[in-house]
């Protein structure tokens, strides 16, 4: 080539990058990175994420590997604090909605830019976003499926007692489980009408309890007192009283007690007529019975103009902070110095969980290069969030799902529940559980009048938050 052309490619390459400036176009090259992520969480086989994070590799370069780690429900809170306060935790892990504020310290929130409140709201069910976002009005975590509790119920007793319909309130459902309870001579129920009324042999007993007290009106949080716990107003004393008479032989609806079968069990002996749970004992009970002919209906109401249910879900969260690979092969890798490193780190594990949960507009999702802050769009082909609802069989926490959902025999009624489902802050969850399961104990064992009940574990309840 001549010098004369030699010029002008040069001028032409010079001219090229004075337009493309002009046009708002960085020209500077994306400042390169490559990041692991890693995922801890519970109940999820590693399969419910492989189709997910292979598509989510396609799109975003500065991803090299995402892992999953499943472990034991049973230690894994105590396993994860231990492991987030060493610093070498996971990137992303799971926690229970109840959970968050416990967390909030140790989680590195959405950034402002990525998602915003207004578009987490619109897209999410009400109680994710309650248990979610902080009091500083930033994200926390973002779940992929939400749950509530519906009345299950077994057909064919329902058919034998001449009961046409699932009850649709409260009243009904009394009046039904009365029809459905069979009490031999001696005493002894043979048949249940409802796993009600008892804590420890009742599946998810202070859920339930939880839901009747939000039904009746209950503020079970005073706002003015800095977020104390006080259910012993009127609405809540009515909503105990309601629950613990189906276990008070003195009452004119006994039709559970202590000695019976724990509430899971009983249902798929097929001994009792109805059963409160949610949506992940479903595939527990037909895999225990498969014959069983099971109905899932909406919660029962007090009031239907005031509908409100309980949510019990998980969500996912960003470590704040973790320790550098301190392998020397992994450094080179991830090609920049430590505090780079982490700020890349969260900002890639927020990009994976934004994909993974909320809705993709168009079938396209812009990413950005943590460091440069160049973006790039890309085509996708796949709903992530379905994919992993289907993957796993669980109701949605998107409102757009819950409208594919919502006729779906067996989810139709939880992802409707999830439209209503509230929670309340609870500090020490699995104390306040502990607290709560004394308190019914101590009714339906006689130690204890209703009040005294329910002082007691306010009480206590407050001394742990």
């Amino acid at each position: 080539m001549g010098k004369t052309k030699r010029w002008l490619s040069v001028i032409g390459i010079a001219l090229s990058a004075v337009s493309l400036s002009g046009c708002g176009f960085k020209t500077t090259t994306p400042a390169s990175y490559s990041i692991d992520l890693e995922v801890w969480g519970v109940f999820d086989d590693s399969d419910a994420y492989t189709q997910v994070f292979a598509e989510y590799k396609k799109i975003n370069p500065y991803v090299r590997n995402i892992t999953y780690r499943k472990l034991d429900a049973n230690t894994y809170k105590e396993d994860l604090l231990n492991a987030l306060a060493a610093g070498n935790g996971p990137d992303i892990f799971m926690i229970r909605n109840s959970w968050r504020g416990s967390f909030q310290d140790k989680s590195a929130p959405a950034p402002d830019t990525m998602i915003t409140e207004q578009a987490y709201r619109s897209a999410l069910v009400d109680v994710a976003a309650d248990d979610f976002i902080g009091s500083d009005g930033k994200i926390y975590g973002i779940p992929l499926s939400v749950d509530s509790l519906a009345l299950y119920y077994n057909k064919d007793l329902f058919n034998a007692a001449g009961i046409t319909q699932p009850p649709t309130t409260w009243d009904e459902l009394a009046e039904d489980a009365k029809r459905l309870t069979r009490i031999d001579q001696s005493g002894n129920i043979t048949q249940s009408g409802v796993a009600m009324g008892t804590a420890y042999n009742i599946n998810r007993s202070t859920d339930i309890l939880t839901a009747l007290m939000f039904q009746k009106g209950s503020n079970i949080i005073e706002k003015n007192q800095s977020g104390r716990v006080n259910f012993t107003d009127d609405q809540s004393r009515s909503a105990f009283d309601f629950y613990t008479q189906f276990a008070h032989a003195g009452s004119g609806y006994y039709v559970w007690n202590p000695q019976l079968h724990y509430s899971i069990d009983a249902f798929y002996e097929g001994t009792v007529g109805m059963m409160i749970n949610y949506s992940w004992q479903y595939a527990t009970i037909k895999q225990k019975n498969a014959k069983l002919n099971i109905g899932i209906a909406a919660l029962p109401q007090f009031d239907s103009l005031h509908a409100k249910n309980v949510a019990n879900y998980w969500g996912y969260a960003v470590s704040k902070s973790k320790s550098y690979p301190s392998d020397s092969s992994a450094q080179t890798a991830s090609g920049i110095n430590v505090t780079a490193w982490n700020a890349a780190r969260t900002h890639e594990a927020w990009q994976l969980l934004k994909f993974m949960g909320l809705p993709i507009q168009n079938n396209s999702v812009t990413l950005q290069n943590a460091i440069a802050g160049t973006t790039k769009t890309f085509t996708v082909s796949v709903d992530p969030t379905e994919l992993y609802l289907a993957q796993t069989g669980k109701p949605a926490a998107r409102r757009d799902l819950i409208d594919k959902e919502k006729s779906d025999i067996v989810f139709g009624p939880f992802v409707t529940g999830n439209l209503i489902a509230e929670n309340w802050y609870q500090g020490n969850t699995e104390a306040m559980e502990s607290a709560m399961a004394e308190m019914i104990d101590s009714v339906n064992t006689g130690a204890k009048n209703t009040y005294d009940a329910l002082s007691t574990a306010v009480n206590r309840i407050n001394v742990l938050k």
